[in-house]
């Protein structure tokens, strides 16, 4: 097969327009069809999803073998209207994008159904016996979940277990069954916050004991997608379904958190994770485990079981945003417990229009606010670069005036009060986000980008995006073939031995994800709902306003107290010459991925 002549050409095939839309209209059940008749070892699971997602699924499903090439060559496709000639509105810049759907009827909710929670009253210390640790724990862990649990308690920042690296490299890493495990509390009941679910593996991922607990999950499915959803759950008689309010156009449900009640207390989980087996199989993710927070004495003050940060009020108000009876329940839940001990601030999103102080609740402008008020000066920050890394990318402009290098910049180089970037100065900006090499060498091969819903309409309106580009590389921590779903943003020294702060989240780069500026500067547009939490060295009582970077984060004793645990090694790599980001949605037929196979979207 010849090579396509081009200026974006390279191994991999020329960068040209896909001959479908930037996203497909139907986000339902994926296709099970091809054109090409092979046998297949698995059925396609059936959730709603990205298009981006739904073709991994697919090429896993009904791979196309480098040696059984197409009888031609894909040849560029005639270029689309854009939704913004054909509607009015512009190419999304959300995540895992969709186009409005056409309306559907759908069976009577069972999502906002009044049914009170019950607290126990109990207040136990938790401490598994030996015995229960021996029983949960797996052939190929080197550590019992309690164990890995207990050693990064200080932060409660962990990745997530990949299959197919050695067994050290998931040394301090958790898979949803572990987090799920009784190890960690007898559930009583709990929430799922999520973009993408697939019932059936969500519920096999509790232990059998808690599989019939009141389950409530929030989602943003819409029509066929909210169909498929209410079909999926319809067996399961103890599990409630909640609509997330999306009133704008391209918004997402993206949040990612659990609520786990159980009879000992409380535990949040906020990660980066869709509940589908691929999420937590060879991808890196990334999860923040709060402490197991006590119930309070009756009769507490309400101001009581608030923490340095804020976290408990600022949890209520991102609960009360849905608007949902059924998360006032657990609104009501919370106030009963003591998150005190919470180090973390939270950061998240909701849709919508905000002005004045409303204006500094959510988004990027939330971050700015926490670094301005909360964040230690630093002598010569002005030098230290900030760190993007994340899956997905929006629409940042025709120039990086537009957005990348004004409003959101400005937040995220915001360091105390008083500290301004001086005029005409631009401290460095580094991108994380992988190659094509990186995705066509990974552990899943090409299937892996399914993940990285990066859409060629998008990258060809902002090639100078591009130039900000550095590799996923994790070889430290023996990840560099995991690709990357989990998001961090932080702010680096430029011996990258020293942290202002480090932040992870569910928001990609996106202006739907952070928010965009509008009426001259007066209001802030959100158009999506996300969740992270922001790790401040003050927060943790570290007096000189730094984290030392952990540069061994299998080492069990560091020297330097603070060290944080980066899941990547520092300093990025830029892109080589030949280096490109990942676009899903055009094929890579000119060399095979780490299972022999080419990348041809339908």
């Amino acid at each position: 097969m010849h090579r396509s002549a081009g200026s974006q050409q390279s191994n991999y095939g020329k960068w040209t327009l896909s001959s479908s839309d930037d996203e497909s209209e139907d986000r339902g059940r994926p296709s099970t069809s091809s054109s090409m008749s092979r046998d297949r070892v698995d059925p396609v699971p059936q959730y709603p999803c990205s298009d981006a997602r739904k073709e991994s699924l697919k090429r896993k499903s009904d791979p196309l073998r480098f040696e059984e090439r197409p009888g031609k060559e894909p040849s560029p496709a005639k270029k689309l209207k854009t939704d913004k000639e054909k509607s009015g509105w512009r190419l999304s810049s959300s995540d895992e994008e969709s186009k409005p759907r056409q309306t559907l009827k759908v069976k009577a909710e069972r999502d906002e159904t009044s049914r009170k929670l019950e607290v126990p009253n109990t207040n136990k210390k938790r401490q598994p016996s030996p015995d229960t640790r021996e029983k949960y724990k797996t052939p190929s862990d080197s550590q019992d979940p309690w164990d890995v649990m207990k050693a990064g308690e200080l932060f409660g920042f962990y990745l997530t277990k990949v299959t197919g690296i050695k067994p050290k490299y998931n040394t301090g890493a958790l898979h949803i069954k572990d987090i799920l495990s009784p190890l960690f509390g007898t559930l009583v009941s709990s929430v799922q916050f999520n973009y993408c679910i697939d019932v059936a593996w969500l519920v096999a991922q509790y232990p059998e004991e808690f599989r019939k607990k009141p389950l409530l999950i929030v989602h943003g499915e819409k029509q066929q997608s909210k169909a498929q959803l209410h079909e999926d759950a319809h067996p399961y008689e103890n599990i409630r379904l909640c609509q997330a309010r999306l009133d704008n156009a391209f918004g997402t449900h993206h949040t990612k958190m659990m609520l786990l009640l159980y009879q000992e207390g409380l535990r949040v989980v906020i990660h980066t994770s869709n509940l589908i087996r691929d999420d937590w199989h060879q991808k890196t993710q990334g999860i923040w485990l709060s402490p197991l927070y006590p119930r309070l004495p009756e009769g507490s003050s309400s101001l009581a079981g608030e923490s340095v940060t804020n976290f408990r009020s600022d949890l209520m108000a991102y609960l009360n945003a849905y608007s949902s009876p059924s998360l006032r329940e657990w609104m009501d839940v919370i106030k009963q417990h003591d998150l005190s001990e919470t180090r973390v601030y939270l950061v998240g999103s909701t849709p919508g229009r905000f002005q004045g102080h409303d204006k500094e609740k959510w988004g990027h402008f939330r971050l700015r606010k926490i670094l301005r008020e909360r964040a230690s000066p630093i002598a010569g920050v002005e030098s230290w670069p900030v760190l993007g890394q994340f899956s997905s990318i929006g629409s940042m402009g025709t120039d990086k005036t537009k957005w990348l290098h004004s409003e959101f910049s400005e937040s995220l180089k915001t360091l105390g009060k008083g500290v301004k970037t001086l005029p005409n100065t631009e401290n460095p900006l580094q991108l994380i986000y992988p190659s094509v090499d990186n995705v066509r060498t990974s552990l899943e091969g090409y299937p892996a980008g399914g993940s990285l819903p990066y859409s060629i309409q998008t990258a060809q309106k902002q090639p100078w995006l591009h130039s900000y580009f550095h590799r996923w590389k994790a070889e430290t921590s023996g990840r560099s073939r995991a690709m990357p779903h989990i998001k961090t943003y932080m702010r680096v020294s430029p011996d990258c031995r020293k942290l202002a702060w480090f932040m992870v989240t569910s928001a990609n780069l996106s202006k739907a994800a952070w928010g965009s500026l509008e009426k001259n500067g007066t209001q802030l547009f959100i158009r999506s709902y996300e969740l992270g939490v922001l790790f401040l060295p003050s927060a943790f009582g570290y007096d000189n306003g730094v984290f030392h970077v952990k540069e061994n984060i299998y080492a069990k004793n560091d020297d330097l107290k603070g060290t944080f645990p980066v899941p990547y090694d520092l300093p990025p790599e830029h892109y080589a010459g030949k280096d490109r980001p990942w676009v899903w949605n055009i094929p890579y037929v000119n060399a095979p991925d780490s299972h022999g196979n080419i990348w041809c979207p339908s």
